[in-house]
């Protein structure tokens, strides 16, 4: 695949996912209130434009990276993307348990 076609796809993958992000608060904007942990960066994150895999639950981001990895065909299941992203996670978990440490403390 030439890079030319990769960044088309990429630009058309950007659009698609922003606007699942937009619709879903465009139906229900309380979503912006809400919060859950992504399975895939571990970020606490809005679940507007986030999609269920199976048993894992994407943010709106890593939704993006999911999609274009298949597309682009970097990984073929999403258990591919969760297990290269889990460097991520960890380092997610470890600044989260810091920061309730030092709320803690204070």
């Amino acid at each position: 695949m030439e890079k030319e076609e990769q960044i088309k796809i990429t630009e058309e993958m950007q659009a698609v996912v922003e606007q699942m992000r937009l619709d879903d608060l465009e139906e229900n904007p309380s979503l912006i209130e809400e919060t859950f942990e992504c399975s895939c960066c571990g970020k606490t994150k809005c679940p507007a434009g986030s999609i269920q895999y199976g048993k894992y639950r994407l943010c709106n981001d890593c939704v993006l990276l999911a999609e274009l990895g298949f597309k682009l065909g970097k990984f073929k299941n999403i258990e591919e993307l969760i297990k290269a992203k889990e460097d991520s996670r960890l380092e997610e978990m470890c600044e989260f348990i810091k920061q309730q440490e030092q709320r803690e403390n204070n």
